[in-house]
């Protein structure tokens, strides 16, 4: 038979219970739901150092790409006559000087002063995402961009018949089709590369986007996120 706990006994447990060790309030709680989650680096940052490199890249490939773009433009004003064609490559690629007051293709004609606003807003736009770049590739297509942009706008502000509405000098012919310059050429390659980084996935920054494929029916729990990998968020080189 058991005995049974006196007055006494009872009394000295709420005593002992009170005297048993309180952590204190300002001590972390453990780790577990409602645990606050330790700060991660943003992987969308790019080193200071870096971004100086691929910015300097892109001023120096731009300002390649104006001066050999004035130069060859200044030599065909030179050395060719206006209107006459003279053969490269046959009938295919040809030197002919032309002005051109319009956009490529001989579009836009009567909208020059429009052209230039939009060259200049073109030229605004690039300078001001500079300061977000990590990509190697974007560098590359934004100085080319950057560079064909000055090279036709230097034309649109500084030849006749006036500012803002100067006409662009164009001497490579290709064919029948049109006459350009070598700031079209860059244009060209920059679009170009732009629409290749974009299938790639590749951001301004230099991560990439992950297309996740959809999950199969039975493979895993319903509405489960899939854990990250060290793929996700990478930059492009």
């Amino acid at each position: 038979m058991s005995a049974t706990p006196g007055p006494a006994a009872d009394d000295a447990r709420p005593d002992a219970a009170s005297a048993a060790p309180v952590p204190p309030a300002s001590e972390p709680a453990a780790s577990g739901a409602g645990a606050p989650a330790a700060p991660t680096a943003d992987p969308e940052a790019v080193a200071p150092a870096r971004r100086r490199r691929l910015v300097a890249t892109l001023v120096a490939l731009a300002a390649v790409t104006l001066v050999l773009d004035q130069a060859t433009k200044a030599w065909a004003l030179a050395g060719l006559d206006e209107g006459v064609r003279h053969p490269v490559l046959g009938d295919l690629l040809g030197l002919q000087l032309l002005f051109n007051p319009g956009a490529a293709l001989g579009l836009a004609t009567g909208t020059t002063w429009l052209l230039t606003i939009v060259a200049i807003t073109v030229v605004v736009v690039i300078i001001r995402v500079s300061r977000r770049l990590g990509s190697t590739g974007w560098t590359i297509a934004l100085g080319l961009l950057l560079g064909g942009a000055l090279g036709n706008l230097v034309d649109r502000l500084i030849r006749d018949p006036g500012v803002f509405m100067g006409h662009v000098v164009d001497f490579i012919a290709y064919g029948d089709l049109f006459v350009g310059n070598v700031a079209d050429i860059a244009i060209v390659a920059a679009a170009g590369l732009l629409m290749l980084l974009s299938l790639m996935g590749v951001r301004l920054d230099g991560t990439r986007e992950r297309r996740e494929d959809a999950a199969e029916p039975g493979d895993g729990a319903a509405g489960a996120t899939p854990a990250a990998t060290p793929e996700d968020g990478r930059r492009d080189g």
